[in-house]
């Protein structure tokens, strides 16, 4: 119990959260590229808050150079698995994992954004909400390069780290407890996520 005791006090809480965090942070983010069910965005927020609330000098870097990095490797891994089933006579979970969520409209105009733009409509495609998914499907049905879709896919994780990262700030400088900030925070990502869905229910019936 005595050694309990005094590693608890020798070992500052920030430091344990930081040991747990960031790790955490990485592994959450580079599933959720590969499997895109979890909420990404969110988590790069609600990190930000609590790095907001930090006393370390570099806490809101980490968490930018943790997510961009984890969100970029899960994309090639996720990109490198679907030109592997592309390329396989049956397939593979992984394509048709991509192929179930890049609905045929949205994989349409990602195509024609793909062809008039190039890979820099890579960038919009992980800001807008539901948008990486068919992106990447038109990138692989266009036979796309890795290395050609890994160096449009650096600024696209940058700037997705940099846009949640300026939310979590946004939601910890309103509020004094790191908690609040990281409720607000995920609720703002959340709402953004499903507004797009929710815009084009409200406009079909009156097309």
């Amino acid at each position: 119990m005595s050694f309990l005791s005094a590693a608890a006090t020798t070992v500052p809480p920030e430091s344990t959260q930081q040991a747990i965090g960031y790790p955490s942070l990485f592994l959450l983010v580079l599933i959720g590229a590969l499997v895109p069910v979890v909420p990404t965005g969110a988590l790069v927020s609600s990190a930000a808050v609590v790095a907001f609330h930090q006393t370390a000098p570099f806490a809101l870097l980490l968490v930018f150079v943790v997510a961009a990095l984890a969100a970029f490797l899960g994309d090639v891994a996720l990109y490198w698995l679907g030109r592997r089933g592309m390329r396989s006579k049956n397939g593979s979970r992984w394509l048709e994992t991509i192929r179930d969520r890049a609905p045929e409209d949205r994989l349409t105009q990602a195509q024609e954004k793909l062809g008039d733009h190039g890979i820099a409509v890579l960038v919009l495609s992980r800001l807008v909400p539901a948008g990486r998914i068919p992106v990447m499907l038109a990138c692989l049905m266009a036979r796309m390069p890795l290395r050609t879709f890994a160096r449009g896919d650096v600024p696209a994780c940058l700037a997705w780290a940099v846009t949640y990262q300026l939310i979590g700030i946004l939601g910890g400088s309103l509020f004094s407890e790191p908690w609040e900030g990281v409720v607000a925070a995920v609720v703002l990502t959340l709402a953004i996520s499903v507004a797009p869905s929710m815009w084009r229910r409200v406009r079909r019936p009156a097309a």
